[in-house]
């Protein structure tokens, strides 16, 4: 299979991080996939989470660290999706970390669907020198298996894509107990402001920058999780509506439209709040009154970081998102 033939056949929906959808297939060999886009494995190991089955390959080179460490990274960012989504999202993963010599940290991570015979496969690139800190501290392999809880979808909605995957990442990750719920608030409001629509913003499915599509679709997750809950009297959240889009199929292996994933999600919660947002934010913008939100969850900036007001009119809201119910 040529570099081309690949090209066509496969999408990528992650590269995020610094290098963010730097490429998707530019060092594929014509001999195949035997290495991972034409990189030899040394050793493998399989890990079982959530239902799935993971193989984790790493490529030749060499990491300061030994493997266990790596592994447990893996680990960690599995079970905080399958916490979130209730099991994994697929039955077969395939992760591919690929050391680069001479750096530090998570350099890259993309994830692919469908390839050679696994539903999802996760290439990460980590500097020689990564630390066990640096590990414990990414987000990115959280991120990127996020991915595969959600279909595949066309290249104009890129943004839901990664705007699940900025949101649930930091939730799921609270929910697992690898992170305290003032973290990923705080985040939020420094996050979202790069989100909102600015001068000659034409809707999320038109505005293909890197703050709409990766911030503007978080910014949509959390608008639409608290209004669903808002609905419901707190009975159900944006989690039910995309634990019954994987239910259904909607997983990364598979090409769907964007209002048929939503369709499922609101089937779930018993609302149409997916599909009457996405009927407004896909083709105009939507300004956010980012303040008012914060303050009705609860959720202000204190001397020390974000605080939380137990009494604000959403606070259960907030404590529901973060832990699961």
């Amino acid at each position: 299979m040529t570099t081309g033939e690949v090209e066509m056949r496969f999408r990528t929906v992650g590269g995020c991080g610094l290098w963010i959808a730097i490429s998707i297939c530019c060092s594929l060999s014509t001999r195949g996939l035997q290495g991972g886009w034409g990189q030899p494995v040394a050793s493998s190991q399989e890990l079982s989470i959530g239902g799935a089955k993971i193989q984790v390959d790493f490529a030749e080179g060499s990491f300061d660290l030994d493997k266990a460490p790596i592994l447990g990274w893996v680990r960690d960012a599995a079970q905080a999706v399958t916490t979130y989504y209730g099991r994994f999202p697929v039955e077969r993963v395939r992760v591919l970390i690929v050391p680069f010599a001479d750096r530090h940290g998570v350099l890259q991570g993309t994830t692919w669907g469908g390839v050679h015979g696994f539903p999802g496969f996760t290439r990460m690139r980590v500097g020689q020198h990564t630390t066990q800190r640096e590990l414990t501290d990414d987000w990115t392999m959280t991120h990127e298996l996020t991915h595969m809880a959600f279909p595949s979808l066309p290249d104009d909605q890129h943004w839901m894509e990664e705007g699940l995957a900025t949101y649930i990442e930091p939730v799921a990750r609270v929910q697992m107990g690898q992170l305290p719920a003032k973290r990923i608030w705080q985040d939020m409001m420094e996050g979202m402001p790069k989100g909102e629509p600015g001068e000659g913003d034409q809707g999320l499915d038109r505005t293909h920058t890197w703050g709409r599509t990766y911030w503007g679709g978080g910014l949509f997750c959390l608008v639409a999780d608290v209004t669903i809950r808002k609905e419901t009297k707190n009975r159900k959240g944006l989690q039910d509506a995309l634990r019954a889009i994987v239910a259904e199929g909607g997983t990364i292996d598979k090409d769907w439209s964007l209002e048929r994933a939503l369709a499922v999600g609101d089937r779930a919660t018993g609302t149409r709040v997916l599909s009457e947002m996405y009927s407004k934010w896909g083709s105009a913008p939507v300004q956010v009154d980012l303040d008012s939100l914060w303050k009705e969850l609860g959720v202000k900036r204190g001397a020390s970081g974000v605080e939380f007001d137990s009494s604000a009119p959403l606070a259960a809201v907030r404590v529901a998102i973060t832990a699961g119910r």
